[in-house]
């Protein structure tokens, strides 16, 4: 594969790419791939298809990915919500693509539910950001074209955003930190961007340096304010205001509120550098 080509999100090894990718990469051969659903409360996407292989991210309930090749209970997939290409088990994807999604998980978690009750053992857990595809309403629960049932307080239409990122970013406060990490049970730095800024209908990169190279425009760190981005090699988190940011970091392990003066002295100290500051419009 041409050094060009970022392996994050190309979909193409030496015996199988994408076929619209043909003439672009060398492959022994070229598919169109099988479009599938997310059917579980989240999955994660693996550099390899095994267990115990790097996480590269995580995959949520009703994204749509495209697979490109199957293995001993392995599927290599790229994730139409930001392109991210990796292994998930099959298990994990359903060929029932359904009418599409209409909603999404607001809340930072929520539960699906196997019949309109509070009562009855909930069959898995949701995380914001999931797709849903909602047919019917009943109560206080949203009817699920899979049969299931969300509750309707802890979702929104898709056309339905909220307008202040680190507001949303504020709610995974204590959040553990997880590298590859997706949802409130664990996620990093990147992933929190990603979601807060998805809950406010701003599509964004998975990782943080392609965040830095696609979002916003560069504004000198003495005029950062509320919901800009300061990145670091590796790293990125939200301007809270003129004292503070919020990020997800290793430091602490978890998602937290820290001094912005502390944060860059300590990070300063480690070795990286404020690499840029940037603003979304």
């Amino acid at each position: 594969m041409a050094d060009s080509f970022d392996r994050r999100l190309t979909p193409a090894r030496p015996d199988v790419a994408a076929a619209f990718l043909k003439g672009q990469v060398e492959a022994f051969r070229f598919v169109e791939g099988e479009r599938r659903r997310v059917a579980v409360g989240h999955a994660g996407l693996r550099r390899a298809p095994k267990p115990d292989a790097g996480l590269e991210t995580e995959l949520l309930f009703g994204e749509e990915v495209t697979v490109y090749d199957e293995l001993e209970g392995w599927a290599w997939v790229q994730n139409a919500t930001d392109d991210y290409v990796g292994y998930v088990p099959s298990a994990a994807l359903s060929k029932e693509l359904g009418p599409g999604p209409t909603h999404r998980v607001s809340a930072l978690r929520t539960l699906l539910f196997p019949s309109p009750s509070i009562k009855v053992p909930p069959d898995d857990a949701l995380s914001m950001g999931a797709r849903l595809s909602v047919v019917d309403f009943e109560d206080r629960f949203a009817v699920l074209d899979t049969g299931a049932y969300a509750v309707s307080k802890h979702i929104a239409p898709l056309d339905e955003v909220e307008d202040d990122p680190v507001a949303v970013a504020e709610r995974f406060v204590g959040a553990p930190y997880l590298w590859g990490g997706r949802t409130s049970l664990g996620l990093d730095c990147s992933a929190l961007v990603q979601t807060a800024l998805a809950a406010c209908g701003i599509a964004a990169p998975r990782d943080s340096d392609m965040q830095e190279a696609a979002l916003g425009r560069p504004i000198p760190l003495e005029e950062a304010r509320r919901g800009d981005l300061i990145f670091w090699k590796g790293h990125v988190a939200f301007v809270r205001d003129a004292d503070t940011l919020i990020h997800a970091n290793a430091f602490a392990m978890a998602v937290a509120i820290e001094p912005l003066a502390e944060a860059l002295a300590r990070i300063s100290k480690a070795g990286d550098e404020v690499t840029s500051v940037r603003r979304i419009a």
